[in-house]
């Protein structure tokens, strides 16, 4: 293995994973797995990062004194450590993720405060625990504000994982908020809409929330304790969901269900916006246990295999692409329609798996599988939180300039040049991705165990064994997926695929793509019978 000078990365503002984001970034997908519905006991948690933006993996370093990357009071009050975060998972094997839901909109704050990213990362660097990071969430917004409008997000640890949901007050400083603990043996997803209705205000254990959630719906009149009806955070914040939302929402959440628990058989109407449907569960069990590989699997889904299946229809195109560009919806004759939005999405700036393992020392416990953009035309590569550096190529790259040397900008190479010859090059794709997956979830076992070895004899050589193994790994797949560009644009060049014997080979269209072209204009096309006839 590769040994290499270490050095310390700059502290990043915010998350530090997105250098640029537009307000897509509001449009995400997270997945939630307890530790008894995976196969070893690793918690889980996903994010799909959507938004038009260069993603860049960094490292935050741990501090015994005030991290002073900001100004801010929110950070000046802060006198104890802080700890070393690689992206959106901290040393402790703490990891938060989260997806944007708005909900009332004059609940958003108009007096400022700190906007959902700054809480997380402020969390990440101060909290040993989900449960700490929960509390010291809470203790920022009420004490500095919150300046964002409704918000979901996933915190795990090494030994359980919460959803939790949050919304402003308006001119009131602070928010209000609940979270639920994900049951042993179930899962969860959340995707831009509010997901917690009723909950038990008497079970501290599995159930946290502000003291006010209640009272200050009941002071605003989103509910009356009168009515006999249970308080439902959704209904009271997140009320009146529009169709386009719950046809965008709510259907990754049940095509996520539909393959973690086919034997659920829940129905698609919810997603389908049919009237009094009842809307999917917050948690479920799913059929078999979820291993790292299975998380990998449901970050990847266009609704295969279902009627809204994205490579199907003259959508798709004459290469069955299930990529729709934006904007998700457009006019026809006073109409408006809407494309179906998938979990994976051209629009992902990054994709990461967070996986918490309590059995282990936390350096080698906790691994950060993180791929450049989409993950359904890209690669998961694991990083170990114990690391002290990152593949240059991986925090490398500038949104505005394209840059071989970024590992950002050869993926999304890679992605792009499929999403138009989608049917064509997507195997070749999809061989590479499976083998490297593969290889690294048998090769992390194996790692584990000569890391806890290295740790026998000082930390210091368990770290540098880890950072070389991730840092040439991450290098080896970065030149993978570059050789990958150039294998797919070489063999798919000018409407030909070459083949290793013979001359080029016409790629041709479908045949029921060419019906289509028919019956649009049956006489524009014609030349006359064909032979068979």
């Amino acid at each position: 293995m590769r040994r290499f000078s270490r050095h310390t990365l700059p502290v990043m503002i915010l998350l530090g994973s997105l250098v640029l984001v537009s307000p897509l970034a509001q449009a995400c997908t997270n997945l939630l797995v307890s530790r008894g519905a995976s196969t070893d006991g690793s918690v889980f948690v996903s994010f799909s990062v959507d938004g038009t933006g260069l993603a860049q993996l960094r490292i935050s370093p741990a501090s015994t004194e005030q991290d002073l990357e900001s100004e801010e009071q929110a950070v000046r009050d802060w006198t104890g450590p802080t700890y070393k975060v690689v992206n959106h998972m901290n040393e402790f094997q703490v990891a938060i993720g989260e997806t944007t839901t708005n909900g009332r909109p004059e609940l958003t704050s108009t007096s400022g405060g700190l906007t959902y990213d700054r809480l997380m990362f402020l969390a990440l660097k101060r909290c040993k625990t989900a449960r700490e990071a929960i509390k010291e969430i809470d203790r920022l917004m009420q004490t500095y504000g919150y300046g964002s409008t409704g918000e979901t997000l996933s915190v795990a640890d090494k030994n359980e994982v919460w959803i939790m949901e949050i919304m402003g007050k308006g001119e009131e400083k602070g928010a209000v908020w609940v979270a639920g603990r994900v049951p042993e043996g179930y899962i969860t997803a959340h995707a831009n809409m509010s997901r917690v209705t009723t909950f038990p205000l008497n079970d501290p254990e599995n159930w946290l929330y502000s003291p006010d959630v209640v009272s200050f719906a009941v002071q605003k009149g989103y509910y009356d304790p009168e009515s006999g009806e249970p308080f439902s955070f959704r209904d009271a914040y997140h009320p009146n969901i529009s169709r386009l939302i719950q046809r965008a929402c709510a259907g990754r959440i049940w095509s996520i269900f539909r393959r973690a628990a086919p034997s659920l058989n829940l129905s698609s109407d919810f997603y389908r916006v049919v009237p009094d449907a009842e809307p999917y569960p917050l948690f479920i069990k799913p059929d078999e246990k979820i291993d790292v590989r299975t998380v990998m699997a449901l970050m990847r889904d266009h609704y295969e295999g279902t009627p809204w299946d994205m490579t199907k229809g003259v959508a798709a195109g004459p290469f069955g692409s299930p990529y729709r560009y934006r904007d998700l919806t457009w006019t026809v004759d006073g109409k408006t329609y809407a494309w179906e939005r998938p979990i994976s999405s051209q629009q992902a700036a990054c994709t990461w798996i967070s996986q918490a393992r309590n059995w282990l020392p936390d350096p080698i416990g906790g691994i950060y599988w993180y791929t450049p953009d989409d993950a359904y035309t890209s690669c998961f590569a694991p990083f170990y939180v114990g690391i002290t550096d990152v593949p240059k190529a991986y925090r490398s790259g500038r949104y505005e300039k394209l840059s071989r040397e970024s590992a950002w900008w050869v993926f999304n190479m890679v992605s792009n040049y499929a999403y138009d010859r989608y049917s064509k090059v997507i195997g070749e794709i999809q061989t590479v991705q499976q083998n490297q997956e593969e290889l690294y979830a048998a090769m992390i076992p194996i790692i584990d165990k000569m890391a806890l070895e290295r740790a026998k004899e000082s930390d210091e050589e368990m770290r540098e064994f880890i950072t070389n193994f991730c840092v040439n790994q991450g290098d080896a797949l970065f030149q993978r997926w570059g050789q990958l560009l150039d294998e797919i644009t070489e063999k798919n060049i000018d409407g030909y695929v070459k083949q290793e014997d013979g001359p080029p080979a016409a790629v041709g269209y479908d045949e029921t793509w060419l019906r289509r072209v028919v019956d649009e204009d049956p006489e524009k096309f014609y030349v006359g019978e064909s032979e068979e006839h």
